[in-house]
Formats: C-alpha cells, sequence, structure tokens
C-alpha cells in the first residue's frame, strides 16, 4: 500500500474496488491473472491474502504443486507428512476392524488367521476402507501443506470433470469386460486358473456382496489414483522439469504397493502404471484412469464374490504371464484411444488462463482446434474465491474444460485512466501477469 495511505478496500460487489495510491488495472477491474499467481506483485508493502494459491496458466498436470508455496524443498514436508498420515490412517482402520472383531466375537476360528472377521464380505469392506482414506488424506495434504486447491489433484481445472468421467466409463466398462472375457478363454482349462473358493454362495450373500463391493470398490480404485498417479507426481513435479521422473517413481512404487507375487505380476503393474501415468498427463486428469482401475477392481471383485474367493490373499501381484501378455494389449489401447477422444472433444491439459507457461509443452486443446482458452472454468471458482473478470485471449472454450466468460477484457496495454479524486499518489501498477487468492 502507499507509505500513509489506507489499506486496499475490497468492493462488495463484482470485484475489488480501486485502491487508493493504486492504479487500476486496465478494463476497469482486476484481471483473472492475478489470482493465485506464486509471482504476486503488489505495491510496496502489500501482502497477497493467505489462502490457496494456483499454479500459473499454461502448467501441465504434474506441475500443479509448483505454485512457488514452501520454499525449494517444500515438498519434501509434504511428502513426508502425508506418507505419514496415510500410514497412521491404516493402522487406525485396521485396530478398529480388529477391536470391532472381538467386540462383535466375530473373528475366525484360527488364532493365526490374517484376517479379522470370520465373514469374507466384512473383512473386505475394512480392507478397502482403509484404502479409501488416501483421498481426503492425499487432499488435505495438496490444499494445508501444498498450499494449493484440493482440487488440483483431480484435474487441471480444480475438480473431477464429471461428464468427461462419464465418457471414460463408457469406453472402459465394455473394454475391461472384453479384456477378461480374453484372459477367462485364454486360461480356460488350466489348472492354475481353476476357482479356488467356496463356490457360489447363494444369491442372498452374492447380491449383498454386489452392494458392498458397488459402494465401495469405486472409492478403493479412485484412492490409489489419486495417490499415485496424483498427488505424488504433483508432489515429486515440484522438483522435477520433466513428468518422466514422477511417473517412473510413483508406477514403481504403486507395482510395489500390491505386494510381491509372480514376475509376470509385477511386470504387468509396472507396464500399466506407465501408461495410465502418461494418460493422467495426456489429458490434464485423473477421470479417465479412475474409470478403468474402478471397471477393473469391480469386475474382479465380483467374480472373486460369485466364486467365494473374497477370502483369498491373491493381488494383481500374482497375476499369471497371460494376463500380463493380454495387458500389454491392452493398456495402450485404451489409452490411445481415450487420449485421442480427449483431443475430439477438446479435454484442458493445462491450468487455464491467459497464455500458456514457458516449457509447459502443451496447450489447451479446443474443440474447434482454436488457441488457449480464455477463461476460468467452474472448478476454480469451486475451489477457491475468484475475482470476475475474463482474461484475454479467445472467448471459445473447449468441451469439458473452462466455460466461456461473459465478456473479454484486455489486461495488456496502458493503464486506464483513474476515476476522479483517486489518482496514483504512488507505487507501481501490479505486474499483469501475476494474480493473489482471496
Amino acid at each position: 500500500m502507499p507509505p500513509g495511505g489506507p489499506g486496499p478496500a475490497w468492493h462488495q460487489g463484482v470485484g475489488p474496488a480501486q485502491p487508493q495510491g493504486w492504479p487500476q488495472p486496465p478494463g476497469n477491474g482486476w484481471p483473472q491473472g492475478w489470482q493465485g499467481h506464486p509471482g504476486w506483485q503488489g505495491p510496496p508493502g502489500a501482502v497477497p491474502p493467505a489462502g490457496p494459491v494456483r499454479a500459473e496458466a499454461g502448467s501441465r498436470y504434474d506441475q500443479q504443486g509448483r505454485n512457488g508455496q514452501g520454499g525449494r524443498f517444500g515438498w519434501l514436508g509434504e511428502l513426508s507428512l502425508v506418507v505419514l498420515l496415510l500410514f497412521v490412517g491404516i493402522v487406525v482402520v485396521t485396530g478398529f476392524a480388529a477391536v470391532l472383531a472381538a467386540v462383535l466375537d466375530a473373528g475366525p476360528d484360527s488364532p493365526d488367521s490374517e484376517v479379522f472377521f470370520e465373514d469374507p464380505v466384512a473383512d473386505m469392506a475394512f480392507q478397502l476402507v482403509g484404502i479409501a482414506i488416501g483421498i481426503p488424506v492425499v487432499l488435505w495434504g495438496a490444499r494445508y501443506l501444498g498450499r494449493r486447491p484440493a482440487g488440483t489433484v483431480s484435474s487441471v481445472l480444480g475438480r473431477l470433470r464429471w461428464k468427461w468421467l462419464g465418457l471414460c466409463a463408457a469406453v472402459a466398462v465394455p473394454m475391461i469386460i472384453v479384456q477378461f472375457g480374453i484372459m477367462i478363454a485364454w486360461t480356460w482349462g488350466e489348472e492354475s486358473a481353476e476357482p479356488a473358493g467356496d463356490g457360489f454362495p447363494g444369491w442372498t450373500a452374492f447380491l449383498v456382496s454386489l452392494a458392498v463391493l458397488g459402494a465401495l470398490v469405486p472409492f478403493q480404485a479412485a484412492a490409489e489414483e489419486y495417490v499415485f498417479r496424483g498427488w505424488l507426481v504433483q508432489v515429486i513435479g515440484r522438483a522435477v522439469r520433466s513428468p518422466w521422473p514422477a511417473v517412473v517413481i510413483a508406477s514403481l512404487l504403486f507395482a510395489l504397493a500390491h505386494g510381491f507375487g509372480e514376475l509376470s505380476g509385477f511386470i504387468l503393474l509396472f507396464y500399466s502404471a506407465l501408461w495410465w501415468g502418461w494418460l493422467v498427463i495426456r489429458t490434464g486428469g485423473l477421470e479417465a484412469v479412475i474409470t478403468m482401475h474402478a471397471a477393473n477392481n469391480l469386475l474382479a471383485f465380483g467374480l472373486a464374490a460369485g466364486f467365494g474367493e473374497l477370502a483369498s490373499t491373491e493381488t494383481a501381484a500374482d497375476a499369471p504371464w497371460q494376463a500380463m501378455a493380454v495387458e500389454f494389449v491392452f493398456a495402450p489401447l485404451y489409452c490411445l484411444v481415450m487420449a485421442r477422444i480427449a483431443d475430439r472433444k477438446g479435454v484442458a491439459r493445462v491450468t487455464p488462463g491467459e497464455g500458456p507457461r514457458a516449457g509447459a509443452g502443451t496447450e489447451l486443446a479446443t474443440g474447434a482446434g482454436a488457441g488457449p482458452a480464455a477463461a476460468v472454468g467452474p472448478g476454480l471458482a469451486d475451489s477457491h474465491a475468484s475475482t470476475p473478470g475474463p482474461a484475454s485471449g479467445p472467448a471459445a472454450a473447449p468441451a469439458y474444460g473452462p466455460e466461456p466468460a461473459s465478456e473479454s477484457r484486455s489486461t495488456s496495454g496502458p493503464a486506464a485512466e483513474p476515476e476522479s479524486g483517486s489518482g496514483p499518489e504512488s507505487g507501481p501498477e501490479p505486474a499483469p501477469g501475476s494474480r493473489v487468492d482471496p
């Protein structure tokens, strides 16, 4: 603020009023490019309001954590604390399951059993919940440790793009059914592929199992994506320029998290994770991988419930070589198909705003093949308070991306003439590319 002058007065209507001694930006309003910019520059002595800070316009998905907050090594603190909270969360859920099983006398007869409940559906439910808590933990870490809108872990628009997610599901579900069908037909009659469970449990138990799995599996699958393809990639992305170190490291950890089984199972998981990591960067969000992961797990758990194998301790790490061979075809097939559809539908691949970030490597795709989108979409407004007034650029917005603003307003050029009685007494005009998050 100017020396000796009053602090900025924020208008209660459309946007911030002109503070004394602070020249009004062109277009009679503050440009949207100010909100959440890590390089915020105001008048001498002014401090940007506290709140989540977005990465600058044109940032890739893996660059959403690069908002200038926390210092050069701040990502290490975020990484360490969130991993600790994930571990604590799993321990808490596991301890609660053990206590509940003991109180209800619902535990297994054998003291050496690896499960807490005799009923495999109840035991599976607690396992799924223990993984699903990863979603709130990493969203909290992004918001309060990374100081960025939690929704940026979902996509570059700061939210889940539900219409795009539904389109991804329409492709993922039939594709995963075909993939499972091919693998079952390939291994039919082999001893290793014979069901090892108790057989069909009856319609009542089977329908109850499907209801529990249908309610919890999507959150479990989404949690793994939020942790490994989402938050972890963005945290590592704060320290490296290329997305590939983050994708490779996250993919390796994803495969290891499923345990040590067959070599074919490890290769299957690592290979799939690499493709899915590429697809997240390519489409600017987690929607396409969440739907494929959820469809895969729902079908796998559903078949296990039908054959009475929910109590089995096998994971994808124990997959046979036939499953690996089928995945070699279907993982890139799904990813390339969804990337092509994303291009045709104009799915946003980078943070919308005034212009592309230098070195981002991509632009916002638009349905008509136009340039970057010109307006911040509703997801940004949902993630943090926004000041009305679109940024410069074409008004056309891509489908599933930011919606067009009501009018265009230039944010470059000479400053507008100050209103009477509030001329600029001192203090430089703020940088046009900077923004604050109110």
